[in-house]
């Protein structure tokens, strides 16, 4: 499946933030649809971890740590830190989303606090959980900073979007998808799970045709955007 979507994408590109168009149906705004969109995440986690029966575990609460300092930033953080004007979000997208994080939640949590292997504290130690980790801090460091760097382009009241010169933006124009990337990939190897791959995997077939899109948009919305950076990968992609 994602695969399908991934060649999809590459074709069609969601209708939402900078490619957002009109012919989807209803919408609301795009605060409202991350909010909405996102929460099933890490309430759904939550309530998964509190339910098992590994809250007196260690690593459990390390992979619900983490899992919940993405999710808390994604869905209460950054919806209201960014300057998104009077942008609006079609309703089918947010189900869809919705949707898909409910059911990934489940299958994240499900695993990891019930049905999976008990790891103990040797795992702490393992070369697969401290490059994950380290992947992990990294990529959500690259997350935030990218986004953050894209809300100071706007000054209070713009909406409208500008051309990124700082940080990874030099290089990319989506550092905050690769980031991402990034942070999914290092909790596929620390949890070393089915889940955590397929989550990893997923999140890639949407997002590197979505940085193509974003990359394509600049050069075609500003005739001075650098045409060395890549979409996502620097160098490579």
């Amino acid at each position: 499946m994602g695969s399908a979507v991934f060649v999809l994408l590459l074709f069609v590109t969601a209708p939402y933030g900078r490619h957002g168009r009109g012919g989807w149906g209803p919408s609301i705004h795009s605060t409202a649809a991350w909010v909405l969109m996102e929460a099933p995440a890490p309430l759904g986690m939550l309530a998964l971890f509190a339910l098992g029966d590994r809250t007196a575990d260690l690593v459990p609460w390390i992979f619900l740590v983490l899992w919940e300092a993405h999710y808390l930033q994604r869905t209460f953080v950054f919806p209201f830190r960014r300057r998104a004007g009077d942008r609006r979000t079609p309703l089918v997208i947010v189900g869809i989303a919705l949707l898909f994080n409910l059911v990934n939640a489940y299958l994240q949590g499900a695993w990891l606090f019930d049905l999976g292997p008990r790891l103990g504290r040797d795992w702490l130690l393992d070369p697969r959980f401290l490059c994950g980790v380290a992947l992990f801090v990294a990529g959500m460091a690259i997350n935030i900073h990218s986004d953050e760097v894209l809300r100071r382009l706007r000054k209070p009241g713009e909406s409208g979007y500008k051309v990124p010169s700082e940080g990874l933006h030099r290089l990319v124009a989506s550092p905050n998808y690769l980031g991402e990337l990034m942070e999914w990939f290092g909790w596929a190897l620390f949890t070393w799970s089915l889940g955590g791959i397929a989550f990893a995997v997923w999140t890639a077939a949407n997002l590197v045709p979505r940085a193509i899109s974003h990359r394509r948009w600049y050069r075609k919305t500003f005739a001075d955007y650098p045409p060395e950076r890549k979409a996502l990968i620097p160098w490579v992609l």
